[in-house]
């Protein structure tokens, strides 16, 4: 079957996929959304509610199907799964959603669909790789929404901090999209200038640079911990980051977002999926970007790793059908 380039699923209807979902539509990046979820009036209450929108943002057609509806989607979005609750780490749900992934990647086997597997729930590195082994997409077409969100959070907070647009400055988070995750303070920039310059353009020479970058990159690890304390979840974030990857994908381009993908030697990585910046356009992820780290963020990114492999390391990524 052909690939729909104006159509897109999204598997999972909680808070997360219901976001995602409103934040596609508004995009006006598809024509087409199929809702799936294992309770099928909820995907029949979310496709109606977000469509009686559509007269005042783009045409769409929205509406609850079932897998065979995403055969032809360009992206399917994953979503599924337990909920990070207070005081839980995205690791805390491996099993649970491992479980639940597993069922989802038996029903997408069998209907071979030939566009990109976008996977959202958590934790999204493990189940990024796991969908990778057991989908029967192939690699380069399953990827994770990774630390785009992350990396927006780093970003939102050190343009507050200098007092500039943060969609000029340049920074990335790798690593696990999680507790282990690492910020690349060593190539940071503001439109090409080191941050101790942009720092002392912006009259803070004399700050502690080092006391500086510690407490944003705390700041952006835990704001999903504060987020979760204070509202029960987070989903606005995501769902934006969401609605950016699919952009880059529908519309070819060519974008480099550190998405979670399957390593195979890369950075010295084997055997896990997890973030670097990676070239993301129509046919998936094209490329990874070799970006510079200094030895301390490299050795941290290889701690990350391990993090995550020792996580999944009794998980069965076997396919039994």
């Amino acid at each position: 079957m052909s690939v729909n380039h104006r159509k897109v699923a999204v598997i999972g209807c909680g808070i997360v996929g219901a976001t995602s979902a409103f934040a596609i539509m508004q995009s006006g990046l598809f024509s087409e959304m199929v809702l799936l979820d294992v309770n099928q009036e909820k995907a029949e209450g979310e496709a109606m509610d977000i469509s009686h929108g559509t007269a005042l943002t783009h045409p769409m057609r929205i509406y609850a199907g079932s897998y065979d509806d995403l055969a032809d989607a360009a992206v399917i979005v994953v979503t599924a799964g337990a909920a990070q609750k207070p005081g839980e780490t995205r690791l805390d749900l491996i099993h649970k959603n491992v479980s639940i992934f597993s069922g989802i990647m038996k029903e997408i086997r069998q209907r071979k669909p030939e566009g990109i597997m976008l996977v959202v729930a958590n934790p999204v590195d493990i189940l990024t790789y796991y969908a990778a082994k057991t989908s029967g997409m192939g690699e380069s077409r399953v990827f994770g929404s990774g630390t785009v969100l992350d990396t927006s959070r780093l970003r939102t907070l050190l343009g507050s901090k200098l007092d500039v647009d943060s969609r000029s400055i340049h920074a990335y988070i790798v690593g696990e999209h999680g507790d282990s995750e690492i910020v690349c303070w060593s190539n940071a920039n503001v439109s090409g200038v080191p941050l101790p310059d942009f720092f002392a353009l912006r009259g803070m020479g004399d700050i502690d640079l080092v006391a500086a970058q510690n407490e944003i990159s705390n700041d952006v690890k835990n704001s999903a911990y504060e987020i979760i304390a204070k509202k029960h979840a987070t989903y606005y974030g995501i769902g934006m980051s969401v609605m950016r990857i699919c952009k880059a994908i529908v519309k070819d381009e060519k974008s480099v977002l550190p998405v979670s993908t399957v390593l195979h030697g890369e950075y010295g990585i084997e055997g896990c999926a997890l973030s670097v910046p990676a070239i993301v356009g129509r046919h998936g992820v094209e490329d990874l970007v070799p970006i510079s780290m200094s030895e301390e963020e490299r050795v941290a990114l290889d701690h990350s790793a391990t993090v995550l492999k020792q996580n999944m390391a009794d998980i069965d990524f076997e396919v039994n059908d």
